[in-house]
């Protein structure tokens, strides 16, 4: 990664959430020149620059997506784009479908007509298991946002810009994800609420989710969806886990609520259409762009063919509650 990262300028949208303040940390490792922050919390800026007092090559941007010409500025002069703003939350998308358009759709497109204007190297799109196969608000306006990032590579012209987006799963720890949630409900007492007793789960750690980013970064032909080899795990086990690891020996009861509005039971990580265009490399599966999949899959010399795919949370080996503990033991305790 040095030196796709070498002197390069960075901006961050959705910067100040929990994945974009683990990007930064790990980007800051690198001799990069500047990392610009935009986000549309002032609180949680503030926040972040607390974290990284003295470090000179961070700027705080407050803004919008949704607003264009504050984009434009933000982006003037910079080489390689992530976007991590969104409405990730499915209840909200739910009852807010007007404003998940707006923000995951609408505003994803500034981004790509200003990276185009501003001919930036590479803009990486955060996207969701959820889009595969989406029943959500939310998965489907991400889904609509991977179609988008994939056809600007047809329609940039002479622009060097390269577009992709990354598919996370549930990111451990991450803002709002069940883990907190769970957490909290433990330490109120309970009881831990599970929506469905048969629920899983795909799952990324917060380093696995930040090392798929720069691997978009540095893997990008144009077009594709990276998707990491996750973790599967069941609901109910996690809760039991948490309980265990975290009760301090007091009784916590569960509570089956039902499955919510837009949620499934299952995810996947790629529908079967998508895997007859998907290959794998590394730790990696990588989805072809549906229009001229060839042009971009003969870029790929050292890619396989998928063998054992795992694209359903429902399939292959679950996690073990003592699995599960480990992880909550490396991943969320030290935090």
């Amino acid at each position: 990664m040095e030196q796709e990262l070498k002197n390069k300028k960075i901006l961050i949208t959705g910067g100040a959430g929990s994945v974009g303040s683990a990007l930064i940390k790990d980007l800051l490792k690198y001799d990069v020149n500047v990392i610009r922050i935009f986000d549309i919390s002032e609180n949680e800026v503030h926040k972040l620059k607390n974290n990284f007092i003295g470090e000179e090559r961070l700027r705080y941007l407050i803004g919008d997506v949704r607003d264009s010409n504050r984009l434009d500025l933000a982006m003037d002069g910079i080489d390689i784009v992530v976007h991590l703003a969104a409405m990730k939350h499915v209840y909200s998308c739910e009852y807010n479908p007007f404003e998940a358009v707006k923000t995951n759709i609408n505003g994803l497109q500034n981004v790509i007509d200003c990276a185009r204007k501003e001919n930036v190297e590479k803009m990486i799109f955060s996207s969701t298991d959820k889009a595969a196969r989406p029943l959500s608000v939310m998965g489907i306006t991400k889904l609509m946002g991977e179609k988008l990032v994939s056809l600007a590579e047809y329609y940039k012209g002479d622009k060097r810009t390269l577009f992709a987006s990354v598919r996370f799963g549930n990111v451990i720890g991450s803002n709002g994800s069940v883990v907190p949630v769970f957490k909290k409900q433990i330490n109120e007492g309970g009881p831990v609420i599970i929506n469905d007793i048969e629920m899983t789960r795909f799952v990324i750690t917060m380093p696995e989710a930040v090392d798929l980013i720069l691997k978009a970064i540095k893997f990008v032909k144009g077009g594709e969806v990276f998707v990491w080899k996750m973790k599967t795990l069941r609901i109910p086990d996690l809760a039991l886990a948490m309980t265990k690891r975290y009760a301090n020996g007091k009784e916590i009861k569960m509570i089956i609520r039902g499955k919510g509005e837009g949620e499934k039971i299952h995810e996947e990580t790629m529908s079967e259409e998508e895997l007859s265009r998907s290959v794998e490399m590394e730790n990696l599966y990588i989805i072809f762009p549906m229009i001229d999949h060839a042009r971009v899959r003969i870029k790929y010399q050292d890619a396989q063919e998928i063998k054992n795919p795992v694209i359903s949370s429902d399939m292959g080996e679950f996690l073990s509650q003592e699995a599960i503990d480990k992880l909550l033991e490396k991943e969320i305790d030290p935090c």
